[in-house]
């Protein structure tokens, strides 16, 4: 009986040992808020269990954390503009805590337990969503040119310029030298480029993300094309390499052969692990095959007239700063953000933030000003050679634009039937206006359109 009791006794004391070893002290927490949620997270040193129970009567979430001690101030976090009224805590048994937030309105809450990434640790991430419109009209950005007094609003519907700034909120992207973060300096240039597209008659520009959060990659294609039916998808981010040395800016468009360069394959790795970075739920991620998206986008041209406008961007861009190679050739590589078949895509890296000289050039307003209006410059160029049916860009070329002829620069993949249906011509009329005996064309040629 004795050793049954010293058994016992040992058994116990191990349980309990286990049980105090296993323990978590928990002393960080971040919150982060953004349009459609508002999210918790608990810096840990390893994995740990959770349940979590919404409540009514009145609204509340609460988060129970196993083997845990908490020694988190939650005071000290700023509850402004977000639905969560107050947050108490208690330690509930030796090695369980439990968080209340106590809300101003109903919420859906939402968690994963994220493994160790980059600089970070483990982290349960606590999201609380809205179920709201994700961008509501807190996304939708400048405003577009106002109409002076007297002047007559041009007629056809502006060209549609979706422009996605790179990474952002749990997400900083690259880091230079001095400490400036990607995240931040392409919503900064991401905000001149949309003032300056809304300065134009033909163009409107809307902004993926106007703050500090982030926006998972797919949606961040769905906003632009379901949400605002963009035209054109500008992704804008900063490049970061190992070599510092390393200069430039460029341009990328969809691959459906790999990588064009080790440096667009190791680009296109960085910015498809932002999800990750972010700590976006594994289930929310795109599954679509590649395969499909890029015939859709070889069958709707979008894929061969971002080729174009890509190039178009470069050479204006060329003339004002450095390009990586010195290169006025468009990349291609596997980039998610870019998966958009409807859409016109591409990603635009403004230079080297990893490269002193460039961070110092990224930060400059000088420099930004410089940038963005050769982006504008391309885009136009781009438009006027490639007008969309009932736009400003088509109205102008059906008045003929002045003496200049209504041109159409052919894109790979383009038949003349595809041509005939933009400008809403007959064939016939292309063939005799451009002395053609036959429907064959070829990439680069220049045809005249014949008058509306």
């Amino acid at each position: 009986m004795m050793k049954w009791s010293v058994r016992m006794l040992l058994v116990m004391l191990c349980c309990w040992c286990s049980a105090v070893f296993a323990t978590q002290r928990i002393d960080s927490v971040r919150m982060s808020k953004a349009p459609d949620f508002t999210r918790l997270v608990f810096d840990l040193q390893g994995p740990l269990e959770h349940t979590v129970d919404k409540l009514s009567n009145p609204d509340r979430i609460v988060v129970d954390l196993s083997g845990a001690s908490l020694e988190f101030n939650f005071a000290t976090l700023d509850l402004g503009n977000t639905p969560i009224r107050e947050i108490r805590t208690g330690q509930h048994a030796a090695d369980k805590v439990r968080v209340v937030l106590d809300l101003h309105s109903a919420q859906r809450p939402k968690t994963i337990m994220l493994p160790p990434a980059d600089d970070n640790g483990w982290r349960l991430v606590v999201d609380l969503l809205n179920d709201l419109d994700p961008e509501s009209d807190k996304v939708a950005t400048t405003a577009p040119a106002p109409v002076v007094m007297g002047e007559t609003r041009p007629s056809g519907r502006p060209m549609i310029v979706a422009i996605d700034p790179g990474h952002g909120g749990q997400d900083p992207g690259a880091i230079g030298p001095s400490g400036t973060r990607e995240k931040d300096v392409v919503l900064q240039i991401s905000r001149r480029l949309a003032d300056h597209i809304n300065k134009q008659p033909g163009m409107r520009a809307v902004l993926i993300r106007t703050g500090d959060y982030y926006v998972p990659l797919a949606d961040r294609r769905r906003i632009a094309a379901d949400k605002h039916n963009a035209d054109v998808f500008l992704s804008v981010h900063a490049d970061a390499f190992t070599d510092s040395r390393a200069h430039g800016a460029s341009i990328f468009a969809l691959s459906h052969r790999g990588s064009t360069s080790a440096k667009a394959s190791y680009l296109a790795r960085i910015a498809n692990d932002s999800d990750r970075v972010a700590g976006v739920y594994q289930e929310e991620r795109e599954n679509n095959s590649l395969l499909n998206v890029l015939a859709d986008m070889t069958t709707s041209g979008s894929l061969a007239h971002s080729m174009v406008l890509g190039r178009m961007m470069l050479e204006e861009m060329g003339q004002v700063v450095k390009l990586h190679g010195d290169r006025t050739k468009v990349e291609q590589a596997g980039f998610a953000v870019l998966k958009e078949p409807s859409m016109v895509s591409l990603l635009v890296e403004t230079g080297f933030i990893s490269n002193r000289t460039e961070e110092k050039n990224l930060r400059s307003s000088a420099h930004q000003e410089k940038m963005v209006k050769a982006i504008v410059n391309g885009l136009n160029k781009y438009f006027e050679m490639h007008p969309q049916p009932e736009t400003w860009y088509a109205e102008q070329r059906r008045k003929g634009g002045g003496s200049r002829p209504a041109t159409h620069q052919i894109a790979s993949g383009e038949t003349l039937s595809s041509i005939a249906r933009r400008y809403s011509v007959s064939e016939n009329s292309l063939r005799e206006h451009n002395k053609l005996r036959g429907d064959s064309i070829r990439a680069g040629q220049v045809l005249k359109i014949p008058p509306g």
